[in-house]
């Protein structure tokens, strides 16, 4: 879905019309209209039949049996202050929450940052997109699963949050082609990162790996909140770029949860 969604939607959605900030400010107020409604309604189409394929899923779901997972020895609590007991719980959902804002950020704002510092038009930027990290993604998943044979897991994660670190340091300061295939390698240090840390997270929670489980992938709404960061920094600044400080300092925090956060120890607070 990494390779095949960029490619899919720089066919059907991107127009490929490059047009700067300097050439929409000198259009006329009809024209600039007219040019954003032409780019919003490009993305009807496939939304909308994103939305049915998701309704059809849905239905399906609704009318399968689903197995019950049930516990045999401890029962759940269901409260999510015991849940959190669990340091390294705690430490998860944090590091979830800032490892998919960064993976996010980094997606959402690749085409953007293909265009105004590489020079790269619309299209070919979503093949780098497709073709480029998301085959790098997809790569990393299987070289990270070969790896952890070798390298424990926590560790494997830390050199991982370094490399990330490291090549979105290398794509703010950087111009040209170098910011896109930098990019790319991020794609493919963090792509072990959301299963990792999920795994890391719930390890020996007993009574409350269903709920602690569930927080975590509720963390998942930092790819909600982050990204509007970025572009806030990016409009304050002018210059995109900066917006990525956001991904840098959540790699930070996925490299302190590798290196420490992870380490299971459980608070005495009472639930």
């Amino acid at each position: 879905a990494v390779v095949l969604a960029p490619l899919l939607g720089g066919r059907f959605i991107l127009s490929g019309e490059n047009i700067s900030e300097q050439t929409f400010n000198a259009m006329s107020l009809q024209a600039q209209q007219q040019y954003l409604q032409h780019e919003a309604d490009s993305v009807k189409m496939p939304y909308l039949i994103l939305g049915i394929v998701v309704l059809l899923v849905a239905i399906v779901f609704m009318r399968v049996k689903l197995p019950d997972a049930k516990q045999e020895d401890e029962k759940a609590t269901g409260n999510p202050l015991h849940a959190l007991r669990h340091r390294h719980l705690t430490w998860a959902v944090v590091a979830q929450f800032f490892y998919v804002g960064a993976q996010v950020c980094v997606s959402s704002f690749f085409i953007r940052m293909c265009t105004q510092v590489a020079g790269i038009d619309e299209k070919t930027a979503a093949g780098y997109l497709g073709l480029g990290y998301g085959v790098a993604f997809m790569a990393g998943r299987f070289a990270g699963t070969i790896l952890m044979r070798y390298i424990t897991p926590h560790k494997l994660l830390a050199i991982f949050a370094v490399a990330c670190i490291t090549l979105i340091s290398i794509a703010i300061a950087s111009e040209g082609t170098i910011v896109v295939w930098s990019l790319i390698g991020v794609s493919f240090f963090m792509s072990i990162m959301f299963p990792t840390i999920f795994s890391l997270g719930i390890k020996d929670l007993g009574a409350d790996t269903k709920l602690g489980s569930s927080m975590i992938v509720m963390a998942i709404v930092g790819g909600a909140l982050l990204p509007p960061v970025l572009g806030i920094i990016s409009d304050a600044t002018g210059h995109i770029q900066y917006g990525y400080f956001v991904p840098l300092v959540c790699f930070f925090v996925v490299w302190y949860f590798a290196v420490k956060g992870h380490r299971i120890k459980v608070s005495n607070i009472q639930s």
